[in-house]
């Protein structure tokens, strides 16, 4: 029996009681648990129609709740965890609360988090354990988890059970609900549970707070289609569905107007932009058409799968300008027999074909990628044909994981048969040649001039400035905290496997994308 169920048990029983108030408090916690994630709900496609809202405000009732309050938020995960955040502190802000970097000082603390490995879940288990302490000494504060795990029901079965401390839950779907949420659990004495099983609608006009004013994350899209075997993302972000462009060309045109100098489109599959748009035919390709006449210096997407990536996107990229030349597109395996069972939809000769592609078109490409080790049934053969792979492509870096079964995917349902130790043999196999490439790639920058958006001071030493390159390299070099937000060239003089050292030549004056 599972929470909710049990919970359902304890509600009929209480009805039949002659204890009213019981039966009353039960019906309550009950009306607020029967909102957690549905897997079996979060698979179906296309049973709900995907609506669009631009008309987000914060309800009158609601304002000055923040006022002398404080909130928190730790981001798990990807890109697009940081950018619900950057919406989150919106919400919050305008609610009248004020941020805090310390949780000892917060009102509210609120766990953003990421469902795609074990260890990102047990590092946010290990934090509520760490905040029940907080919890004991302030009764007040408001304890929160949201993100990609809360759309797991094993997750918020778990923090029914176990973590007494949590005041409210909800999911991916309902951010714009947070305002109604945060007022709940200030009124209920249970917890508040509001998670969307569904397919996703698209909220415009949500309040943002930008980390910094160089760079930022712009939402093209939500959701992903692919169920890849190993993937909870599909339901926990549910189904594919776009932005109109006119909204994004907007955004993106006020960014440049503010003074950003780079944005990144984001998207679980931001190759699969504008499919679902029905009245147009407009993809990625035509997107990023429309943005690079922007008058802002760089432009970059993420992330994309090599199913959706077209010749169309590919003829585009390679006009420049402020498209940049780095591409991340994931290839999980180099084995087309583990690809299959991944249900990645391609096989190793074709995902080499668009490679050959994207190279003849844009020669200097910088090409990175992510790869699983040790799938379900993965052979050293196969995994063999991944590191064939990875030097014919000549990769310049590679994020790798060992295969973790989610629960919820199919692949779960798979006998995990390769050994653990044979898992991190391979990984660190790999993690060999990735080195070995990133390192070649970074001595070709040795005693040339790159172009670098400096973004502040170096994480080691705050004399020294930190920046990336056109094609995403990591530079460090000494120069005025006046260069900070700008673009600069830069001489290399040092290579490392993983960043370069230089030396300032010129700031660059702003040129007019054309």
């Amino acid at each position: 029996m599972n929470e909710k169920q049990r919970l359902e048990s304890k509600q009929i029983e209480a009805a039949n009681s002659s204890d009213k108030k019981s039966a009353k408090d039960y019906s309550k916690y009950f009306e607020q648990v029967i909102t957690a994630p549905s897997l079996k709900d979060a698979k179906k496609r296309g049973k709900e129609e995907v609506k669009y809202h631009n008309d987000f405000s914060i309800p009158e009732e609601f304002r000055g709740m923040g006022e002398g309050r404080k909130f928190y938020i730790r981001t798990y995960g990807c890109q697009m965890n940081e950018h619900d955040t950057e919406v989150m502190a919106g919400i919050f802000l305008a609610l009248g609360y004020e941020p805090t970097d310390k949780t000892e000082d917060a009102n509210v603390i609120l766990l953003n988090t990421c469902a795609i490995r074990e260890n990102a879940e047990n590092k946010v288990f290990g934090e509520l354990g760490h905040l029940k302490h907080l919890k004991l000494e302030k009764p007040d504060l408001l304890i929160g988890v949201c993100g990609c795990m809360s759309q797991e029901e094993s997750v918020v079965n778990k923090i029914l059970k176990t973590y007494n401390q949590v005041d409210m839950i909800f999911g991916t779907h309902n951010i714009h609900r947070l305002p109604n949420i945060l007022h709940e659990a200030y009124m209920s004495k249970e917890m508040v549970v509001e998670v969307w099983s569904k397919e996703g609608d698209v909220i415009e006009n949500l309040p943002k707070v930008r980390r910094g004013n160089i760079k930022a994350w712009v939402n093209i899209m939500y959701g992903c289609d692919k169920f890849c075997t190993y993937c909870i993302v599909p339901f926990t972000r549910g189904k594919e569905r776009s932005r109109r462009p006119e909204e994004i060309i907007q955004e993106v045109r006020h960014l440049a107007a503010q003074g950003y100098q780079e944005v990144t489109l984001l998207g679980q599959n931001v190759n699969a932009y504008g499919k679902d748009l029905e009245d147009i035919n407009y993809g990625l390709g035509n997107l990023m058409d429309e943005l690079r006449k922007i008058d802002i210096p760089r432009i970059r997407f993420t992330t994309s799968h090599p199913r959706d990536f077209d010749d169309h996107l590919i003829e585009v990229l390679a006009k420049g300008g402020n498209l940049m030349d780095h591409i991340h597109l994931p290839v999980q395996s180099g084995s087309t027999d583990v690809l299959k069972i991944m249900a990645r939809k391609y096989t190793r000769e074709q995902y080499l074909e668009l490679v050959r592609k994207i190279k003849a078109a844009i020669p200097n490409v910088a090409l990175t990628t992510d790869i699983i080790v040790g799938y379900p049934n993965e052979t050293d053969e196969q995994f063999e044909e991944t590191l064939s792979l990875y030097r014919e492509v000549g990769y310049e870096l590679a994020y790798t994981f060992i295969y973790s079964p989610r629960e919820g995917t199919p692949a779960a349902k798979m006998q995990d048969n390769v050994p653990m130790e044979v898992k991190k043999e391979r990984l660190q196999r790999l993690n060999a040649l990735v080195n070995e490439q990133s390192a070649e790639a970074m001595k070709k920058y040795k005693g040339q001039i790159v172009e670098v958006l400096v973004e502040g001071e170096s994480k080691n030493n705050p004399d020294v400035l930190a920046g990336y390159t056109s094609r995403s390299k990591l530079v460090n070099f000494a120069a005025p905290k006046s260069a900070i937000g700008k673009i600069v060239k830069v001489r290399i003089t040092d290579a490392k496997t993983w960043s370069l050292n230089g030396e300032m030549v010129e700031e660059l004056e702003p040129v007019e994308v054309k």
